[in-house]
C-alpha cells in the first residue's frame, strides 16, 4: 500500500460527448450507480459548460487554459486533409503563442507524476513534456512510492457515434463484446421535442443510455482501484464531459444540450457530502482549479479560473463559439449567466444545417431529412431544418430549458439582450484573436511556407569551479560535481530528459541544471514546443572521476 503524499492526489475522469443524463442528476431512466455514488460523497454542479459543442476545441480549452479562439485551435479537425474538400489549409498542427503549456507542466515542475489514458485530441499534438506516462497503460500505480499524481482516464463509450454503431468499441476497445443487446427500453427515453418522436431516433438515445451505463461501471473500476491502494481519502476525483450529447441541435452546438455539461467532484475532509451547486463554471476553469488544490500558482496569462481552492473565483458568465466543423466553416458566439442565453450568428443567410458528413450517419439526423421530405415535420422540429437564422438569439434558460423560444426582438427582454450583447463584444475583444482571421492566413503565420517549424535541438552546457557555462559541450571529464544547463533557442520550448536507455524510457521534464556527481552519466534531451515538430534527440556524455 502506498503511503499518502501530503500533496492532494487528483483523479480526472474525463467522459465523451455527454449531458448530465445521471440519477444524481434527476434522470429516472439512467442507470449510473457509481457516478450517483460519487455525487453523494461530493458535490454535484448544475451549471457547468464547455468552450464548444465538439470535443477538439473543447479540449485545447480545457488543457492550455486558454479559449481556442485566442490560441488557434477553435476549427474541428486540422491534421488531416478531407478527401472532398481538398482545398482546405489542412493538414496542420495549431501553434499557441510560444507561452503557452498544458496546465500539467505546472504540476510536473511541482513533482506531480502525470498520466493521460489515453485520449488526448487538442488541435496539436500532445507535447512530451506534458506526462509523464501518455497511453492505453497510463496509471497512477507507475509513479515512484509516495509521489503525489495527477492521473487522467477517458473512457470514450458514450461518443455520438455509439448511437449508430461500435466505431469507438472497434477501434479501441476491441477485446470487449462488440454485439451488445439493447437493455434500455426505447419507449422509456424522453426526446427533445425538436427532433422527430420514432422509433430509429429513441432506439439512438436508448443505446446512449446502455453506453453510459457501462462507462459508469468503468468509473467504478477506477474508484475501487483507489479503495484498493489505500489513496481514496487523500485523491480528488473529478468526473466530467469535454461537450454536451450527441444529438442534433446539441453537439457541434452553443444551445445547452450542446454545451451543458455533468461535473461532480469528491475532495474528501474538504467538500461536504452530498451537496449541489449553482454555481457557474467553464470548462476552461478546469486546469486552474486542477493547480489551486494543488497549490501551484496559475500563470497569469491562463484565461480560465479556479473554482475550488485558495484561488478560486465566482464567474458571472459562460461562453462558447461554434466554428469550422470537419467540411463546413461556420461563426456563432454565445454567452451565459445563470439564467440568459445570447448567440450571435455571424452567418445568418445560412441554414443551420450545414455539410458535416461524419455527423449524416446520425439516425437522428436522417429521421429529419425523411421526414422534412415527407411535408411531416412538426413546428419544433423545423428549428434546425431552418435555410436561414436570426443574427440573434435570446432564451429565458430557466423557463426554456429546450431554448426554442427566441426573445431577441421581444421588447420586454432589450435589456437582458442589450447587457449580454455588451458582455460577448468584451469577450471577443479580449479572446477572439483568430475569429475574424481566415484559417488560410491563420495558418500561413503558423506554419510558414506551408512547413510545420521545428523546435531547436537542446545544447549542454557545464557549470563548475572551472566551467561557468560559457559554452556548450557533449562530452567531457570533470574532477568536481557539476551542473549541466539545457538550453534550446526556440521560444517558449520546453525540454524532456531522460537518464535511461532504450527506446522507450521515462523522459522527465527538465526544471533546472541536472547535477552529475558520478562516472559516466548519459544524458538524452529533446526540445519541444506546441504545434512545432520536435527537436532531434541529443545526447551528452559527462564523467566526474
Amino acid at each position: 500500500m502506498t503511503k499518502p503524499s501530503q500533496k492532494p492526489n487528483i483523479v480526472w475522469i474525463s467522459l465523451e460527448d455527454t449531458s448530465p443524463r445521471f440519477g444524481c442528476y434527476g434522470d429516472s431512466l439512467a442507470r449510473t450507480p457509481n457516478i450517483d455514488k460519487l455525487a453523494n460523497e461530493g458535490r454535484t454542479y448544475k451549471n457547468a459548460f464547455s468552450t464548444s459543442g465538439v470535443c477538439a476545441p473543447s479540449r485545447s480549452a480545457i488543457i492550455t487554459g486558454m479559449y481556442q479562439t485566442s490560441i488557434g485551435t477553435h476549427h474541428m479537425r486540422t491534421e488531416h486533409t478531407n478527401e472532398y474538400t481538398p482545398e482546405m489549409p489542412t493538414p496542420y498542427y495549431a501553434v499557441p503563442p510560444a507561452y503557452v503549456k498544458t496546465f500539467t507542466e505546472y504540476l510536473r515542475a511541482e513533482g506531480y507524476f502525470c498520466t493521460n489514458n489515453f485520449k488526448t485530441d487538442y488541435q496539436f499534438e500532445s507535447p512530451l513534456t506534458a506526462w509523464d506516462e501518455d497511453g492505453m497503460d497510463a496509471h497512477w500505480r507507475h509513479r515512484e512510492p509516495g509521489q503525489p499524481f495527477f492521473s487522467v482516464f477517458n473512457p470514450m463509450l458514450t461518443h455520438e457515434s455509439g448511437m449508430w454503431g461500435d466505431m469507438v468499441r472497434k477501434h479501441i476497445y476491441n477485446e470487449e463484446e462488440t454485439d451488445r443487446p439493447l437493455i434500455t427500453d426505447p419507449d422509456e427515453v424522453e426526446l427533445p421535442p425538436y427532433l422527430p418522436d420514432t422509433s430509429k431516433t429513441r432506439k439512438a438515445l436508448a443505446k446512449h443510455y446502455d453506453n453510459l451505463a457501462e462507462v459508469d461501471e468503468y468509473v467504478g473500476k477506477i474508484l475501487d482501484q483507489l479503495e484498493e491502494d489505500g489513496l481514496a481519502d487523500n485523491t480528488i476525483v473529478f468526473l466530467w464531459s469535454d461537450h454536451g450529447e450527441g444529438l442534433p441541435r446539441a453537439k457541434r452546438w452553443p444551445y445547452d444540450a450542446g454545451i451543458r455539461v455533468p461535473l461532480i467532484v469528491r475532495w474528501p475532509g474538504v467538500i461536504e457530502k452530498g451537496k449541489v451547486s449553482e454555481q457557474l463554471v467553464s470548462m476552461i476553469d478546469l486546469g486552474p482549479t486542477i493547480l489551486s488544490v494543488a497549490g501551484v500558482k496559475s500563470p497569469y496569462h491562463f484565461q480560465g479560473q479556479s473554482f475550488l481552492g485558495e484561488q478560486s473565483k465566482q464567474r458571472n458568465y459562460v461562453f462558447a463559439t461554434r466554428d469550422r466543423h470537419d467540411q463546413a466553416y461556420d461563426k456563432v458566439r454565445a454567452v451565459r449567466d445563470n439564467q440568459f442565453k445570447y448567440i450571435r450568428n455571424y452567418y445568418p443567410e445560412k441554414p443551420y444545417l450545414l455539410w458535416t458528413s461524419f455527423s449524416h450517419q446520425h439516425p437522428a439526423f436522417q429521421e429529419l431529412w425523411r421526414l422534412k421530405l415527407a411535408g411531416q415535420l412538426e413546428q419544433e422540429q423545423e428549428l434546425l431544418m431552418q435555410n436561414q437564422r436570426p443574427p440573434e438569439e435570446l432564451y429565458d434558460c430557466k423557463a426554456d430549458p429546450y431554448e426554442m423560444n427566441n426573445l431577441a426582438d421581444d421588447p420586454h427582454y432589450q435589456k437582458e439582450l442589450e447587457r449580454l450583447r455588451s458582455e460577448l463584444d468584451s469577450w471577443c475583444r479580449d479572446y477572439d484573436k483568430w475569429g475574424d482571421v481566415s484559417e488560410e492566413q491563420m495558418v500561413k503565420s503558423m506554419w510558414p511556407d506551408g512547413v510545420q517549424p521545428k523546435t531547436a535541438e537542446p545544447i549542454f552546457i557545464p557549470i563548475n569551479s572551472e566551467k561557468p557555462g560559457m559554452e556548450p559541450s557533449y562530452s567531457n571529464t570533470f574532477q568536481e560535481p557539476t551542473a549541466i544547463m539545457l538550453h534550446s533557442a526556440t521560444e517558449g520550448a520546453s525540454i524532456a530528459y531522460t537518464t535511461e536507455e532504450g527506446q522507450d524510457p521515462h523522459w522527465k521534464l527538465y526544471t533546472g541544471p541536472i547535477i552529475v556527481n558520478q562516472a559516466d552519466v548519459v544524458i538524452r534531451a529533446k526540445a519541444v514546443r506546441i504545434g512545432y515538430q520536435d527537436s532531434n534527440e541529443v545526447k551528452g556524455v559527462f564523467t566526474v572521476r
